[in-house]
């Protein structure tokens, strides 16, 4: 009986976690437009 216990926790738990796919997706894009702002800066600073 304690089996079935661990694993309806296990269940419980799983679906309990948020899907942070998309945070993940999120967080790299505006990295991406961090990255690129500053290469465009340092490029138009450099060329002036």
């Amino acid at each position: 009986m304690g089996n079935v216990q661990e694993r309806k926790t296990k269940s419980d738990t799983e679906k309990n976690e948020p899907d942070l796919k998309g945070t993940f997706i999120s967080v790299m894009l505006v990295g991406v437009f961090l990255i690129v702002s500053w290469v465009g800066i340092y490029t138009l600073f450099m060329v002036r």
